[in-house]
């Protein structure tokens, strides 16, 4: 049987909350994370970390789903990653001394995560990520055990739910002369659009190859989880499937695939032929770098992403984010952005503004304390006096050559060794040896 799942949540509230307004353009909602989560374990702890001092309009909903709130303090200096520490710290304390506890949900879209989640790996915990595919990294969503997209929680059924009695008097408010004060997550919203199946096959058949390999029967709980641990980021929603029985039947309505067996029990085989490719998703970076550079002045103090979507709908019309397998521009953008092509901040008020990725500003090269080694075409050419040279096409005639010096006249010695004669050009003295006195 199935391992039981205990799951301890930690939210970062501050990552989470201003990714969701700034790509979403909607309040961020916890229950719908905590739902999702319930579908797949039993939630025995729950713990977000913001400034709470700063977000009293969320406080409501944090106590009405018994998160505990920590509190987090910047100090004069500020501290960043303050609740990223925190968050790290409490749960790997967590990891050592509740052996209850298998599995972890980290709600946040920050890359500042990725050691904590293989940590956590490491001593064998599951691992789930709740984000948005338009903020959170590509590299976090692919090393946990599953990523839930907070779009796709938007698009699901949850949204019909009851609203909670706060929610009630909220509609019940008369409208102002200046009309309804609509809340940024209950306006309306467009869904994305679904991606074409034929996007997901070459994940399924790899899963199909793997299970064959072993040996298996496949079926759609074993196919599901083998497409998880293959890509954590898979989901069926994304396709517009409400459930992955959904998502089979439309498969082999599309003869993508061969199933058999009723009541449940499917056995799904691969067709013999391979499905055509469908674009890959690092197809379209050279065309995102092509507007880049095109737009590099403007992009100096930023842009907005749907500017930056009709320049590249201007210099490529045929060009559809949804072909590479991204039902957002954002989410092209977000993936962009692991790939060091652009450079993505998101702004509450403003949206997603784009910025040119570090491949435009490539680092300088190291100055080497070493002197370059020269070869013998590289010795310094001496410079002739009058010979024409690179620094001086018509030099000045080479000077007259100065007369020989007459050459300096030797000592000469007497031949008496008593006497030394001295020979020089204006007189000539003679020393006298001295005698030493009569005795």
């Amino acid at each position: 049987m199935q391992e039981k799942l205990n799951i301890a949540v930690f939210v970062d509230y501050d990552n989470i909350e201003i990714g969701v307004k700034s790509t979403l353009r909607r309040e961020f909602d916890v229950a719908l994370a905590l739902d999702a989560l319930k579908e797949r374990g039993d939630i025995v702890a729950k713990f977000a970390y913001a400034n709470w001092s700063r977000q009293e309009s969320a406080t409501r909903q944090m106590a009405e789903n018994a998160i505990q709130m920590v509190q987090r303090v910047p100090s004069p200096r500020g501290d960043k990653n303050g609740a990223d520490i925190n968050l790290a710290l409490d749960s790997l304390e967590m990891a050592f001394t509740h052996d209850h506890v298998n599995a972890f949900a980290i709600v946040s879209g920050d890359s500042d995560f990725i050691p904590l989640v293989n940590k956590l790996r490491e001593y064998g915990k599951t691992v789930y990520v709740v984000g948005g595919k338009a903020f959170t990294s590509t590299i976090l969503q692919q090393n946990c055990h599953e990523f839930i997209s907070y779009e796709s929680l938007l698009d699901d059924g949850r949204r019909s739910a009851p609203r909670r009695p706060s929610e009630e008097r909220v509609q019940q408010q008369p409208q102002t002369a200046a009309g309804p004060q609509e809340r940024p997550d209950r306006g309306p919203r467009v869904r994305s659009a679904p991606l074409d199946l034929m996007q997901a096959m070459p994940l399924v058949e790899r899963a199909l190859q793997v299970l064959e390999r072993r040996a298996v029967q496949p079926q759609l709980g074993l196919l599901k989880s083998t497409m998880l641990q293959l890509d954590s980021a898979f989901s069926e929603r994304a396709y517009g499937c409400g459930s992955f029985s959904e998502f089979v039947e439309r498969l082999k309505k599309a003869d993508f695939i061969n199933v058999s067996g009723t009541g449940g029990r499917y056995v799904i085989e691969r067709k013999a032929a391979p499905a055509m490719e469908a674009p890959k998703p690092e197809e379209a970076i050279p065309l995102l770098r092509d507007v880049l550079e095109m737009h590099r002045l403007e992009l100096e103090d930023g842009a907005l992403a749907d500017e930056l979507l009709e320049w590249m709908k201007t210099e490529n019309p045929e060009f559809d984010h949804t072909k590479y397998g991204f039902q957002q521009f954002a989410e092209f953008l977000n993936f962009a952005q692991d790939k060091t092509v652009a450079r993505v901040e998101p702004d509450e008020e403003r949206g997603l503004v784009v910025f040119l990725g570090a491949e435009f500003y490539p680092p300088a090269p190291p100055q080497s304390s070493e002197e370059p080694v020269m070869s013998e075409y590289d010795e310094k050419q001496p410079i002739v006096p009058g010979q024409p040279s690179i620094f001086e096409p018509t030099p000045p005639p080479a000077p007259e050559p100065k007369p020989a010096k007459r050459p300096r006249t030797p000592r000469k010695r007497a031949a008496d060794s008593g006497t030394t004669t001295r020979t020089t050009r204006k007189r000539t003295t003679t020393t006298r040896k001295k005698t030493p006195p009569n005795s």
